[in-house]
């Protein structure tokens, strides 16, 4: 990851978290439901580690948890 978008992957990590646990699911189930570890989604959840993730994984996720992928790339 280029650190000039570590910003930007906070930012989506906060979004990740937001809508999963409005969708009620815990960090194992929805690693459970996109083929990765809970560690994984952790990473990627946590604001103080930069965790890239690409499109692939980017669009199960937003299929699982029933948002738009723009949703997700929408940044303040």
């Amino acid at each position: 990851m280029k650190p000039a978008y570590a910003s930007e992957y906070l930012q989506l990590g906060l979004k990740i978290a937001y809508y999963r646990k409005l969708r009620g699911l815990t960090q194992e189930q929805l690693a459970e439901k996109i083929d990765r570890t809970p560690a994984f989604i952790g990473h990627v959840e946590a604001p103080n580690i930069e965790k890239a993730i690409s499109l692939d994984t980017l669009f199960d996720i937003a299929t699982v948890l029933d948002v738009p992928p723009y949703k997700f790339l929408m940044f303040d």
